[in-house]
């Protein structure tokens, strides 16, 4: 689990860094084509490196003075020790698919869901219909940030499309929750109806024997008739709950025996295409679930398509009964129309933690990241933004930010083709967030903030 320790870094300083180096103000214009408002400011880009150019970005995670980027054919560990000038660290050549990524200490696990040859990094890729093909979790030891080291695999059924930490009890490993789906006949190692998850132990001192140890089922019933297993787990392990996004399904697990979930509520929308992903507010009152209309490639941000579909839905969490319940309160969809050459629908954010609030902020693919205002769950508005326009305003090519989130005073997002964005946040509404900091941050993990 993520510690929280008393290092600062206030929006004053910010403020001052912003106005020095003449970049941007909230709600101007950049000579790059920026756009920001709600004292939104872009502080710096780090383009991909050449080695993972030619293949798109996808999650983040972050460990000290250090975030991991995951792309599709690798990672990227660059430092933030000094947010308005990222640099790149090093750089791994490790293709297999989204590249979902999670940090604990000196381990990293790396989601693959592209079938390989085998498990080594150099493997070719394989048809999902070769028995021997490799899927699943891989494992480097990080220690020497410049020097990754590749330490261990574990196959899973369906592969790895993305991966939750949770700590194990024992406090000497890690449980890994692998979310993946889309099984069929002739896939002898993704078979239908495939209704489970994995969950793998890692050993910290021996994670070469790292395993899986559980496949619960999630649907004894077969749940939604689109439902063939799960996009995304976000774990808060303070409270032993975790929120699971299922394709057709919503779900809420107690994972307070983290290698045996167990559902406790199911709910389902019409309006919901494809349940992507799940984030609590820090009291767990509440419930983000978000709609990956179009699969992250369709430009669903415009009037046509409306404000109810491809969008976030806030649920109230009600634990006072015998058995937890999930409410609908209200939809947030991006307010800003995008153009029909921007793939936009919700996407990855996190928590921003002023204290007694509930800001959220989110990626939106080409629809760029959006700062919500969730304390009033029926009513949430979007009070800051940061939008670069189309990628290619001729064609519908697919690019923008694929998460967004906030660390130590920062937001980071992770653009597919433009690579790692920092940005600061100087509105004095958010003051007090710079207070919480974190030695290590899994946005699909939650610690519990000291926010109020």
């Amino acid at each position: 689990m993520a510690s929280v320790t008393g290092r600062r870094r206030g929006t004053v300083a910010v403020a001052s860094l912003v106005a020095a180096a003449g970049l941007a103000v909230p709600g101007a214009s950049a000579d790059d084509g920026v756009t920001t408002g709600g004292g939104v400011v872009h502080l710096a880009n780090v383009p991909k490196p050449e080695t993972l150019a030619r293949s798109p970005n996808s999650d983040l995670a972050f460990s000290g003075d250090y975030v991991i980027g995951g792309n599709y054919h690798g990672f990227v560990v660059y430092d933030i020790s000094e947010p308005e000038s990222p640099t790149i660290v090093s750089e791994v050549l490790c293709p297999g698919g989204q590249g979902d990524v999670s940090v604990s200490g000196d381990l990293l696990y790396f989601s693959v869901d592209y079938p390989r040859a085998n498990d080594e990094c150099g493997a070719p890729s394989a048809p999902a219909t070769e028995a021997d093909a490799f899927e699943g979790l891989r494992i480097f030891d990080i220690s020497d940030k410049a020097n990754p080291r590749y330490v261990a695999s574990v196959a899973t059924d369906c592969g790895s499309h993305t991966n939750t930490l949770v700590p194990g009890a024992d406090g000497r490993s890690d449980v890994v929750y692998v979310s993946s789906y889309s099984p069929a006949e002739v896939f002898p190692n993704c078979q239908p109806p495939h209704d489970k998850i994995s969950v793998i132990e890692v050993p910290h001192e021996v994670p070469e024997e790292a395993a899986v140890v559980n496949e619960p089922v999630l649907f004894p019933d077969g749940g939604h008739s689109t439902t063939t297993g799960c996009h995304d787990i976000t774990a808060y392990p303070a409270r032993g709950l975790a929120a699971a996004a299922c394709l057709g399904d919503g779900l809420l697990l107690d994972i307070t025996d983290p290698i045996h979930p167990e559902v406790v509520e199911r709910v389902q929308d019409e309006n919901f295409a494809f349940w992507h992903s799940a984030t609590f507010t820090n009291d767990a009152r509440n419930v983000v679930f978000t709609d990956e209309l179009g699969s992250g490639s369709s430009a669903t941000c415009n009037e046509r398509i409306g404000p109810e579909r491809g969008a976030n839905a806030v649920y109230s969490l009600d634990t006072s009964g015998e058995s937890p319940e999930l409410e609908f309160r209200s939809y947030y969809k991006l307010p800003r129309h995008q153009t029909d050459t921007e793939n936009c629908v919700a996407h990855n954010g996190s928590l921003i933690p002023v204290p007694g609030q509930d800001y959220f902020v989110q990626s939106w693919y080409q629809g760029g990241v959006s700062v919500i205002d969730l304390t009033d769950p029926d009513r949430p508005v979007e009070v800051g933004f940061f939008d670069r326009g189309p990628f290619d305003p001729d064609q519908l090519r697919t690019a923008g930010s694929w998460s967004a989130y906030y660390y130590n005073g920062h937001v980071y997002s992770s653009d597919m083709e433009r690579g790692l964005d920092v940005l600061a946040l100087t509105d004095p509404r958010f003051d007090g967030a710079e207070s919480a900091v974190l030695d290590e941050f899994n946005p699909q993990s939650q610690p519990e903030l000291p926010n109020g």
